[in-house]
C-alpha cells in the first residue's frame, strides 16, 4: 500500500495556493468540468500572484504591467461537481520582458493532480502599445516570493 500524499505536498513548490470550489455549472454535457474552466482557474491564481508580487500597483504607477502571451493546459484527470481543487502557481523563467508561470491543480475529492500548465507572462507597456522591460521591483518580487517556497 502506497504512502497517501497530502495536498500540501503536491503543491509544495508552488508559493501561491488558491483554493477554489468546483460548480455545478462548471461541468459539460459529459459530466465533467470544462476544459475551458482550467484556464480559469489558472487565471484566478495568476491574479493572486501578480497581487504578492505588487503588478497591479506598478501598472497604475507606470502604465507597464503583464499581458498573456501564451497558455497551455495538460488534463491528466477528470474533475467533477461537488469537489474543491487547489491551484498552485510560480513564476520560472524571469527573462528581461517575460516570466513563465507554472499551475498544478490538485483535486480534494481525488487527493490527485488533475492537471498542469504554464503561461508566458509578457511586459506590456499600456501607454505605448508595446512589449516593455520586466520593473525590477517585480524581478526582485519575484526572486523574494519565489526563494520563500
Amino acid at each position: 500500500m502506497g504512502v497517501v500524499v497530502s495536498i500540501l505536498e503536491k503543491l509544495e513548490e508552488y508559493p501561491v495556493r488558491v483554493e477554489i470550489p468546483v460548480a455545478w455549472g462548471e461541468m459539460d454535457s459529459l459530466g465533467h468540468v470544462n476544459n475551458i474552466v482550467y484556464f480559469r482557474y489558472f487565471e484566478t491564481a495568476r491574479m493572486e500572484y501578480f497581487g504578492r508580487i505588487g503588478v497591479m500597483e506598478v501598472m497604475q504607477e507606470t502604465g507597464v504591467g503583464p499581458i498573456l502571451g501564451s497558455t497551455e493546459c495538460r488534463f491528466r484527470r477528470p474533475l467533477q461537481f461537488p469537489d474543491t481543487v487547489t491551484v498552485g502557481v510560480r513564476a520560472t523563467e524571469v527573462g528581461d520582458d517575460r516570466f513563465m508561470t507554472l499551475y498544478r491543480v490538485v483535486s480534494h475529492q481525488q487527493q490527485r493532480v488533475v492537471a498542469e500548465g504554464k503561461g508566458s507572462i509578457v511586459t506590456y507597456d499600456y501607454n505605448a502599445g508595446g512589449k516593455a522591460p520586466l520593473p525590477e521591483s517585480i524581478r526582485e518580487q519575484i526572486i523574494a516570493l519565489e526563494g520563500a517556497s
